[in-house]
């Protein structure tokens, strides 16, 4: 199973919790989070599936390549984390 892992602050104001889901993609396993939080498609994902640019998404430690397709393959016992990214001046 992968391990699907949030910030607190995401936890908190998307209403997301940790879970195991399964996938051969990123996408996949977020299409899994996204069928037990429906809520948070649209705060992950814009209108065209891609990932929001105030999202980062990490495998096992590494950053996602694929922000568009989300079609990086990810291992039976994975661990995505998803954060907010930081930007600032």
């Amino acid at each position: 199973m992968v391990q699907v892992r949030f910030t607190e602050n995401l936890s908190r104001h998307v209403g997301v919790a940790p879970c195991e889901v399964t996938g051969a993609t990123v996408g996949e396993a977020l299409d899994a989070v996204f069928a037990r939080y429906p809520r948070a498609r649209g705060y992950f994902l814009d209108d065209q599936g891609a990932l929001r640019k105030h999202v980062n998404v990490f495998v096992d430690g590494q950053p996602v390549h694929d922000r568009r397709g989300l079609r990086d393959s990810i291992g039976e016992n994975a661990e995505l984390y998803l954060m907010q990214a930081l930007s600032g001046g």
